[in-house]
């Protein structure tokens, strides 16, 4: 840990320890000290949120949120001027509160949860003053920005007794609960392989966002924003477009490869896998960012009590100018499953348990008296039966059309809320399983090594001469933990 970051996160954590004594200032500036807000919602009462990061997701998830009943929005935070002024008109609302400073929100007892949507390296040190403060947390993916920050956020959480979500929302679609079912039901048999691909041809599906002609070190809060990643002068395209940038962002792996992650895990009751190694480049999106625009990442998911051994391999590439088809495939010994997050195919296809032969096989090698004896034999062990495949059979399975995947990870939250529950869909211990293959992801890539990693214990291995690999996971089932 640099000295940068421990200064910073020493501030943050003396910041939080302090209480709202009347006009007691935090040790950050002149913002009030949080007061914690352990008021239990009561099940008829509205549940009164608050947005930190109105970016492009923070705008969406804050819609998806209010698609619920009885959620209303009082307070947002955002570092750039320009967004705090389009709050207040896209959501109707003049009086809105606003403010650049997150912990004026924190401050608020009218706020019961907050929706933490800022740029990755703001994650761990917002959730974890949040939680302190008494307030539910729904945090965008992928929880934390770097591996060892994702147990202090599960401790944090444990420790408040608050609702905690992370939002990778397509695990709450019909489709991906479809796939769980036919998975666990045995549809395809035993799972070997996984491959999943989002591929993108366009300058703003590679991150390249539009910048406001007024940014400027008036109109944003650049030192803020910063925190505690590298100092640097004012560059607005930084500010705008941080997921090129690893000081703020987790690139392809933290932006795409964590909902495939999730919804694998979700959809096979993994923990996760215990062997990562990714490869890639900087292809084409070559201004000025120092993440890949393609990378392909293997992993290696070990036998569990709930499912075989399998190998996953994820793919993103931002230069393709080929056709495009991105599906998730869910392979098995009797089947696949092919899905998105509106539908899913089911093919069957089992062998038959006579394997057959002739054609491009050695039995014309032998002799014909052999040939004649090989013949006797299969006969006798394979009746006619045994060599018939069952017919392939293929089912789609389309989600209702009225289907809202975002609004209910959201509806998911808020009843968890309602119900003093911290027993979300995607609760911190499933975030941080789901965040940090693809955390080792990006240390794969950037050190050109295989990456160890231990799903149960959720503990990174570096692999060194003569060590013992970690033990084989043994999933519990009904647990996470």
């Amino acid at each position: 840990m640099n000295a940068n970051r421990r200064t910073f996160i020493k501030t943050l954590s003396a910041a939080s320890a302090l209480t709202a004594a009347g006009g007691l200032q935090t040790a950050l500036g002149n913002a009030p000290a949080y007061i914690p807000n352990l008021k239990r919602v009561s099940p008829n009462d509205k549940i009164r949120i608050a947005t930190i990061g109105m970016g492009i997701q923070g705008n969406y998830d804050t819609k998806a949120a209010l698609r619920n009943p009885d959620v209303e929005l009082v307070a947002v935070a955002d570092l750039y001027d320009g967004r705090l002024q389009t709050a207040k008109t896209a959501f109707q609302n003049p009086d809105l509160f606003t403010t650049r400073d997150f912990r004026e929100v924190l401050a608020r007892p009218d706020v019961d949860a907050v929706l933490v949507v800022t740029p990755d390296h703001w994650h761990d040190h917002i959730t974890i003053a949040a939680l302190k403060a008494g307030k539910h947390v729904y945090c965008e993916k992928p929880m934390v920005q770097h591996i060892n920050e994702g147990k202090p956020v599960i401790d944090a959480w444990r420790k408040s007794g608050k609702t905690m979500q992370v939002g990778s929302q397509r695990i709450s679609s019909a489709a991906f609960q479809e796939a769980k079912r036919l998975v666990q039901a045995g549809d395809i048999g035993q799972i070997n392989y996984i491959e999943s691909n989002n591929d993108r041809f366009n300058a703003i599906g590679a991150w390249n966002y539009s910048v406001p002609p007024d940014a400027s070190l008036t109109t944003l809060d650049w030192d803020r924003f910063l925190g505690d990643a590298p100092k640097r002068p004012f560059d607005a395209k930084r500010f705008f477009r941080w997921r090129n940038y690893k000081d703020y962002g987790t690139g392809v792996a933290g932006d795409l490869f964590v909902h495939l992650i999730t919804g694998v895990h979700f959809v096979t009751n993994s923990l996760g896998p215990t062997r990562i190694f990714s490869s890639g480049n900087l292809a084409y999106w070559k201004d000025g960012r120092d993440v890949p625009d393609v990378m392909t990442s293997v992993m290696d998911y070990p036998k569990t009590d709930e499912h075989e051994a399998f190998q996953m391999v994820l793919r993103v590439n931002f230069a393709n100018a080929g056709k495009i088809s991105n599906v998730t495939r869910i392979i098995g010994n009797e089947g696949q499953i092919e899905f998105s997050e509106d539908n899913l195919i089911l093919t069957k296809k089992k062998l038959p348990l006579a394997p057959g032969y002739g054609n491009y096989d050695s039995y014309f090698t032998f002799t014909p008296e052999v040939q004649e004896e090989f013949r006797k034999q299969y006969d006798a062990q394979y009746p006619p039966e045994a060599r018939v495949a069952e017919p392939a059979k293929e089912v789609r399975f389309d989600a209702p059309k009225d289907d809202d995947a975002h609004a209910k990870h959201f509806g998911d939250f808020f009843k968890n809320v309602r119900d003093g529950s911290q027993g979300t869909i995607e609760d911190p211990v499933f975030g941080f399983r789901a965040a940090a293959p693809v955390l080792a992801c990006n240390e794969s890539y950037f050190k050109q090594k295989v990456i160890r990693w231990d799903p149960v214990t959720m503990t990174q291995h570096d692999t060194v001469a003569g060590s013992k690999a970690p033990a084989r996971p043994v999933a519990m089932k009904g647990k996470r933990a």
